[in-house]
């Protein structure tokens, strides 16, 4: 039996061509020329809104980075997730989803509603009593959105292979250096592919990841919705997972020491990191995962003093992403959550004090000392 390569290994080599090119060429290429001038049909190279070489060797790199059969690429994030949700369901279904996911996710979900697919959005805790043998597909994210809570991604798979559902995680916050959900039973994996995947906050792009027959099926709603990565925003993010491992690693180093700051300061109320002890996450995601991710997310007093903190930064700048070499922040209640009501605000733990805090690269030092004089404003 082959022995198994590491995941830097992987992310550097798996996929590429044998030949001189250490680094693989940029097919930028809208179109290929059909061989013997014989109309093709198919995934055969053709369009490159279809496939494109390029964005093939991510697509494969990424369906051996999370341990699945086969992988396609998209524009987007969201157009990876909306891609896989049209695929698999139609009127009459039933998706039961965490509505501790990102505030785009959960109003794409209900969007659904209006075409005749019954939405059940309910807490982590409660999803395995919602799944039933009507339920055609759960919906997670291995590290919610903002309150970094970890659900019990190994008991909602079970709940899900006892009723014949399919479980799709949102693995963006973990990284499959921190998780790999399908070795936890996962069916789908998905990924903002610009957060750390690309790591260096220079391309937009998502990738699905799954059995080849499901992969199959979006790869032909992918085709017609539209959503195709474009080969140099793939380049990109291929040159992102070398480093990876890297990265990521670093990145929850770093991110365990400020939880740890930021505990110990007076104007911080609550610190929502699963590398805490203090954290009611602590021993699920000690059980899951081999790191506990680069974000962390602490509540201030109120709105008021949300906003003199990220008024008093200098270092760390306020922006609505995460996963880069940059140290972001971002006030959810103003931004990715603000189309949520403000009593299912309050039922997922999104106070208008809270603050997220996605740590990038910088030394660890640098960043304590910007949020010590931001906090001492706010």
């Amino acid at each position: 039996m082959a022995r198994r390569r590491g995941l830097s290994t992987t992310a550097i080599h798996h996929g590429c061509a044998e030949g001189d090119d250490i680094i693989a060429p940029i097919y930028q290429t809208a179109i290929f020329k059909h061989p013997n001038g014989k109309q093709i049909r198919g995934r055969d190279l053709k369009y490159s809104r279809e496939d494109n070489p390029t964005v093939n060797l991510l697509e494969r790199k990424m369906a051996a980075l999370e341990s699945g059969e086969d992988c396609l690429a998209f524009s987007s994030g969201m157009a990876a997730i909306s891609t896989l949700l049209l695929s698999l369901t139609r009127q009459g279904d039933t998706i039961v989803t965490s509505k501790e996911v990102y505030g785009a996710s959960l109003i794409l979900m209900r969007s659904l509603e209006k075409f005749g697919i019954r939405v059940k959005c309910v807490l982590n805790d409660k999803l395995e009593g919602e799944i039933g043998s009507e339920t055609k597909l759960v919906f997670v994210e291995s590290i919610t959105n903002p309150t970094l809570n970890v659900p019990d991604v190994k008991g909602i798979a079970e709940a899900c292979r006892r009723n014949g559902a399919i479980l799709v995680v949102d693995n963006t916050f973990a990284t499959p250096i921190n998780f790999r959900p399908i070795e936890a039973g996962a069916k789908f994996v998905v990924h903002s592919a610009t957060k750390y995947l690309g790591g260096h906050n220079d391309a937009i792009a998502g990738v699905l990841i799954g059995p080849k027959e499901g992969i199959d099926n979006a790869w032909e709603w992918r085709r017609n919705l539209g959503g195709s990565l474009d080969p140099f925003a793939a380049y990109l993010v291929i040159r992102g997972l070398k480093t990876l491992k890297l990265r990521v690693e670093e990145q929850n180093r770093k991110a365990q020491l400020i939880a740890e700051f930021l505990e110990q300061h007076q104007k911080v109320k609550k610190v929502h990191y699963p590398g805490l002890e203090s954290s009611p996450n602590h021993e699920r995601a000690k059980e899951l995962m081999r790191g506990f991710g680069g974000v962390v997310s602490f509540e201030l007093e109120n709105m008021e003093s949300a906003m003199r903190f990220l008024g008093g930064l200098k270092l760390i700048k306020t922006a609505p992403s995460l996963g880069g070499a940059e140290t972001l922040v971002t006030h959810p209640v103003s931004s990715s959550h603000k189309n949520i009501s403000p009593e299912e605000r309050r039922e997922l733990g999104i106070t208008d004090g809270l603050v997220r805090l996605s740590v990038g690269l910088e030394d660890t030092e640098d960043l304590i000392a910007d949020l010590e004089e931001a906090l001492a404003a706010a």
